[in-house]
């Protein structure tokens, strides 16, 4: 057992020995032993006790609050990672201009270059010739983001290939009661989009519990700025994941009919600003439903849950531990400045 999601609306946790008690209205809505709880995710507001938060934090439980929509909100921070000299390669290699701009380049490429691969791949199935000249732009774009030496041109390729791959992204949705007209975000102001966002915000903190699991910085990156509570190397990270991963996921239960616009809840005349978080989590323009939540939530878990050949030599794993093992493959990289790291590659 090792990531549990508690989705219940407006529930507490209390302590009962070894288990925790998912309550409600004083009703048990569940329990959750102890043993072998890794990571406990709180989607929406749920309420703990000091108690719990003890309890927590002897048992090493890495606790993440994300709101009903997805987004992080906070993560309870444990002991840190003992692994001093990692983080000092990471600080000496990344904080070269230079090699951050080398490292950056690579997870460009790598991202853009999977989503040319997904691109080929739905080209072939739908014989559909124009997701096959999005993937032609996109590798041409891969191809000179290794070329760049300036790291705001990268930024600004890395901005414009995901922008042309979302200008295909509709030909790849086949169901008739979605529609895509792009990518937004903050709030998202579709239903597509609202999934999208939904799972790239838990992709990222997969990405960021291996790299804590590392003894890694996740506020030091080399695509991402730094900014202020911002962990932008699992934002770097988690790049190759996005369309392997997350798109497939929400395209797949789009495409197979097993959600529907009746699973959201619209409102109108929503406003395109917002005074703070409280108001844009009251006004925005679409969520999920708490039903389809829990089984977008429980279709991510069986996801991460299926096993992949990967690596040289080939090593069978799940799609979580193969994050894991990139986080430690980048980790090598920055203590040997002299191998290079490889992002994830999608053999379709």
């Amino acid at each position: 057992m090792e990531s549990i999601y508690v989705l219940e609306p407006g529930s507490y946790m209390r302590r009962e020995g070894e288990s925790l008690m998912v309550m409600k209205g004083g009703s048990v809505m569940d329990r959750i032993p102890a043993e072998g709880l890794r990571r406990l995710m709180l989607v929406g507001w749920v309420s703990l006790s000091g108690g719990v938060l003890d309890f927590l934090i002897k048992k090493k439980v890495e606790t993440v609050f994300i709101t009903p929509t997805g987004r992080f909100r906070a993560r309870l921070v444990l002991d840190e990672h003992a692994h001093v000299s990692l983080r000092k390669a990471q600080y000496g290699l990344l904080g070269s201009p230079e090699t951050a701009l080398k490292t950056a380049g690579v997870i460009v490429h790598g991202k853009l270059m999977n989503m040319a691969r997904f691109l080929l791949l739905r080209a072939r199935q739908y014989k559909n010739n124009t997701l096959r000249t999005g993937a032609v732009r996109l590798r041409s774009m891969a191809r000179t983001a290794l070329k760049t030496r300036d790291m705001n041109m990268l930024r600004g390729i890395e901005g414009s290939a995901t922008r042309v791959y979302f200008e295909f992204f509709p030909a790849l949705l086949r169901n008739a009661g979605f529609k895509f007209r792009g990518r937004n975000r903050r709030p998202p102001l579709d239903p597509v989009n609202a999934l999208l966002s939904f799972v790239y915000t838990l992709l990222t903190n997969e990405v960021l519990s291996a790299i804590k699991a590392c003894g890694l910085d996740p506020y030091l990156g080399a695509l991402h700025e730094i900014s202020y509570g911002r962990p932008s190397l699992a934002c770097d990270l988690v790049e190759e994941y996005r369309c392997f991963l997350g798109d497939r996921l929400v395209l797949g239960i789009i495409n197979r009919k097993a959600v529907s616009p009746d699973d959201f809840v619209f409102r109108k005349n929503s406003p395109t600003n917002y005074v703070n978080e409280d108001e844009m989590k009251a006004k925005r323009p679409v969520e999920m439903k708490p039903a389809i939540r829990r089984a977008f939530i429980s279709s991510y878990e069986e996801m991460m849950k299926r096993d992949i050949t990967y690596g040289d030599p080939p090593l069978k794993t799940a799609y979580r531990r193969l994050i894991l093992h990139q986080v430690r493959a980048f980790g090598k990289y920055l203590e040997d400045p002299s191998t290079s790291y490889r992002p994830f590659a999608w053999e379709s």
